[in-house]
């Protein structure tokens, strides 16, 4: 039947010494070639047609990558992106059909059959050993997506808790609303890692040599490329259980005063008397003293102090009353406890006096400190006393004016 439809595409060939057979299958050939050529065509057709079209209507429907209103990919850079898939999406197509095509035009004849059987069994055997795995993976891939849906629901069940905590909705005994989020965070890492751990046996190819290195690579890398981030990160977390301070108190952290403007996991950021953004890590912070003038001034207030030294010729009854005015007549400071004076050592030839103030305003340290200056000169000056020989000198150090408010008020 080969035969006979041979002679009637070509004819009858005896007289030109030609094999119908053979040129049967020739002919076959160069109809597949010719079909061949016009699928490529069309497929270079039709992704030039969707390239043309990315370009034309990428300023109207495509937008910017933009996550948390942090733009990550320009609308240029995204045409880009699709035009590069477009041209690997059109090489693979071409060479796809490039690879069923060759087989076909093998198989029509004798000499090349067995190639096309070995080329078919290339493109075959892959994808039914990808098959088979697919199915017997089925049950694994399953069980990752259970223990994922059950970490992520954990998760939000915890993120519902921490907000009520930390809005006060909900109050625990002994758990402090600005524990919430920290906690919350921590409880986070810690689930996402046990559930690692858990899917881990179950990916493809876990148990693989290749898989186990990598693994063991990155472990080494973390662990030697991390240590400092490790430590300030869990010094960070005892800062946070610890609460020595909170954002907006006016802390020292060894020779440094500042606001606290910001707590992280890793570091703690301080604004000083020159607006300057001081970083310090966790480390630094939980090894050093921290002072929290805040915190001193919760119940009666934090005591402001100033030193006199005067001279014996001057009465110390009289210093008192002087400094105790100045003190009264100092703005921002607490009528009770009343201002009071210590007499801290005496000298040679002068007395050491220090006044005593109380204040609750805590971001008005600097002004109140520059107003009693002021009024410790004008109350001497009135008493007929010179300052000109003794000096006043403070004994606290790095005081920090009013944060955005240069005036103090």
């Amino acid at each position: 039947m080969e035969s006979n439809f041979a002679e009637r595409l070509f004819g009858n060939l005896s007289h030109l010494d030609i094999d119908p057979d053979l040129a049967w299958r020739f002919g076959i050939t160069i109809i597949v070639i010719a079909v061949q050529a016009l699928v490529i065509w069309l497929v270079l057709l039709f992704f030039g047609k969707l390239a043309a079209m990315i370009k034309s209507g990428a300023k109207n429907k495509i937008k910017p990558l933009v996550i948390k209103k942090a733009r990550i990919l320009s609308v240029k850079q995204i045409e880009n992106v699709l035009l590069f898939f477009l041209r690997i999406m059109k090489f693979l197509v071409i060479v796809f059909q490039l690879f069923i095509s060759l087989p076909i035009i093998f198989s029509f004849h004798p000499a090349t059959a067995g190639l096309s059987s070995t080329i078919f069994g290339y493109i075959l055997s892959p994808l039914r050993n990808v098959l088979s795995s697919f199915v017997e993976y089925i049950p694994n891939f399953i069980t990752i997506i259970i223990f994922i849906l059950i970490t992520r629901y954990v998760i939000k069940a915890l993120r519902f808790f921490a907000k009520q905590i930390s809005s006060e909705n909900l109050v625990l005994p002994g758990f402090y609303a600005d524990w919430a989020w920290p906690t919350f965070h921590l409880l986070r890492v810690l689930l996402i890692a046990f559930a690692v751990a858990i899917i881990y046996p179950y990916l493809p190819g876990s148990d693989s040599r290749i898989f186990q290195g990598v693994s063991v690579f990155v472990g080494i890398l973390f662990s030697f490329g991390s240590s400092s981030a490790i430590g300030n990160l869990v010094a960070g977390l005892v800062i946070t259980y610890m609460r020595p301070f909170k954002v907006g108190d006016r802390i020292k952290i060894k020779d440094i005063t500042g606001y606290v403007v910001e707590k992280s996991p890793f570091v703690v950021r301080l604004k000083n008397i020159k607006n300057e953004n001081i970083t310090l890590p966790n480390l630094t912070v939980l090894n050093s003293d921290v002072i929290n003038y805040n915190t001193f001034g919760e119940h009666d207030g934090l005591i402001l102090h100033v030193d006199v030294t005067m001279g014996y010729d001057v009465p110390w009854r009289q210093v008192y009353d002087v400094l105790v005015r100045a003190a009264s007549k100092t703005p921002h400071i607490e009528e009770n406890p009343k201002p009071f004076v210590h007499q801290k050592s005496l000298d040679d030839f002068s007395a050491t006096y220090e006044i005593n103030v109380y204040t609750k305003e805590i971001n008005r340290v600097p002004l109140i400190y520059s107003l009693l200056y002021q009024h410790i000169q004008d109350e001497f000056i009135a008493e007929g006393i010179s300052l000109f020989i003794p000096h006043i000198h403070n004994n606290s150090v790095n005081i920090i004016p009013p944060a955005g408010d240069g005036n103090g008020s």
